[in-house]
C-alpha cells in the first residue's frame, strides 16, 4: 500500500489520496482504483505490462492522440468530456507514465463514475449496444490520421501466424503432430482463403483504420439509462483494419456455447445475435465504409475465428507454452470448439452476407 501510494503520488492528482485497492481481475495489466477526499475525483491507477506492451511509452502516445481526437468531437457536439472520453492524467514529470525504480510502467486516468459495465453480451439488446459502442469508437476517429505506434507487432497478421505454425508442426515439439491430421487438414484446406483476406488488407483495398482491438462489452461503459458514454482500456489501439474489430466482436458475441466448451452441439454461431451485433456497428458506421469493407465485413468473423483455431493448435503442438491451461488437452478443447464455430460460420455465411447487405441498405436510406 506504502509503494502503491507513492506511485500515485508521482502524478497530477487533486485532491489527497484516501485509499487504493485492486479493481478488476487483472489479467495482463495490474488495475487499482484511487479514492481521493472530498469532491475530488477518483483515479485509475494501472502498472502496465510491458511483456505484453514492450513499448510502453508509444502505446501511451497512441492513447493520447486518439482520446485527444475524441476529445475534440465531444466539445465539438457540447459533449461531457470528462464521461464521453477517456482522461489520462500525466505524471508530474509531465510524461504521460511512470517508471518506477523496478523499471515497471504506471499509468493513470479519471475514474468515470456512475457507469454500468457489463461482463458478457447474453441477448441480442446489449449485442446490439456492444456494436453501437464500437462503432461510435470508429465512428469518432474516421477522419484521424496521425501515425500510431504498433502496440502488438503482427497483431492478427495471418502470414506472420503462418510462419510460426510451419515452424511449430515441423519442430512438433510436443510430439502431437501424429495425432492431429484431422485438425491439421482442417487448418491447411483454409489457407490460400484466409491469405487472399489478408491480400486485400495488405494492399490497401481494405483501407487502414483507427482499432481498438479488444471489443469486449466489458470495455465499454454506459450512462444509467443504458447510452454509450465511452470505450475503455485503449491499450491495443492501432491502425488496422476496423473489419479485424468486428469480426473479433461476432467471435465472441455470437458464439452459442463456450470458447472451450467440451460439447460441440451447443457451439454454432447465433443468427440472432450477429444481426443484432451487425445492427448497432452499422447504426454508426454504414455511412462511412467503402464497398470493399461492406463486401469483406461478414468474411472477418470467419477470418479471426480461424485465426484462434490456428493460435489455439499451434500452442497445443507446441506444448502449451503461450495460453493458460487448466487440463492437459484444454488447447486441443479450444481449437475443436473454433473449428466447430468456424464451420457454422461457413454454413450461414450466405445468410450474414444477406444480413450485412439489408443493414447497410436500412442505415444509408435514414
Amino acid at each position: 500500500m506504502q509503494k502503491l501510494n507513492e506511485i500515485a503520488s508521482q502524478f497530477a492528482l487533486d485532491g489527497s489520496i484516501e485509499s487504493i485497492k485492486p479493481l478488476g481481475e487483472g489479467f495482463i495489466n495490474d488495475t487499482f482504483i484511487v479514492r481521493t477526499a472530498g469532491d475530488a475525483p477518483d483515479y485509475i491507477l494501472q502498472r502496465k505490462n510491458k511483456n505484453v506492451f514492450p513499448d510502453v511509452p508509444g502505446m501511451m502516445q497512441n492513447i493520447a492522440k486518439v482520446t485527444g481526437h475524441i476529445r475534440r468531437r465531444v466539445e465539438a457536439e457540447a459533449g461531457d468530456v470528462l464521461r464521453e472520453v477517456l482522461t489520462v492524467v500525466p505524471a508530474k514529470n509531465g510524461e504521460l507514465y511512470y517508471e518506477d525504480e523496478d523499471g515497471e510502467y504506471w499509468a493513470v486516468s479519471l475514474f468515470i463514475d456512475g457507469t454500468i459495465a457489463y461482463d458478457r453480451a447474453d441477448t441480442p439488446a446489449l449485442a446490439f449496444k456492444g456494436g453501437e459502442g464500437i462503432g461510435k469508437f470508429q465512428a469518432q476517429l474516421a477522419d484521424f490520421r496521425e501515425p500510431l505506434s504498433e502496440t502488438i507487432k503482427g497483431f492478427h497478421d495471418i502470414r506472420h501466424r503462418f510462419n510460426q505454425w510451419d515452424a511449430s508442426v515441423k519442430a512438433d515439439a510436443a510430439g502431437r503432430v501424429k495425432d492431429l491430421a484431422e485438425e491439421i487438414r482442417a487448418v491447411e484446406s483454409r489457407r490460400e482463403r484466409m491469405l487472399g483476406f489478408k491480400k486485400l488488407v495488405e494492399e490497401g483495398v481494405i483501407p487502414p483504420r483507427v482499432t481498438h482491438n479488444d471489443t469486449k462489452i466489458s470495455n465499454i461503459l454506459f450512462d444509467k439509462e443504458g447510452n454509450v458514454l465511452c470505450v475503455i482500456d485503449l491499450d491495443t489501439v492501432m491502425l488496422s483494419t476496423s473489419l479485424y474489430d468486428f469480426g473479433d466482436a461476432i467471435r465472441s458475441y455470437a458464439n452459442s456455447g463456450d470458447e472451450d466448451d467440451r460439447d460441440l452441439g451447443r457451439v454454432s454461431l447465433s443468427m440472432p445475435m450477429f444481426e443484432a451485433y451487425t445492427d448497432g456497428f452499422l447504426s454508426q458506421r454504414a455511412g462511412q465504409l467503402t464497398q470493399s469493407e461492406i463486401d469483406n465485413l461478414a468474411f472477418s468473423a470467419l477470418y479471426i475465428t480461424y485465426e484462434q483455431v490456428l493460435r489455439f493448435l499451434m500452442d497445443y503442438i507446441d506444448g502449451d507454452k503461450y495460453y493458460k491451461i487448466k487440463y492437459p488437452e484444454h488447447n486441443l478443447v479450444r481449437t475443436c470448439a473454433q473449428l466447430r464455430l468456424l464451420e457454422s460460420m461457413e454454413e450461414q455465411y450466405p445468410a450474414m452476407c444477406e444480413t450485412v447487405k439489408r443493414l447497410v441498405e436500412k442505415y444509408k436510406t435514414v
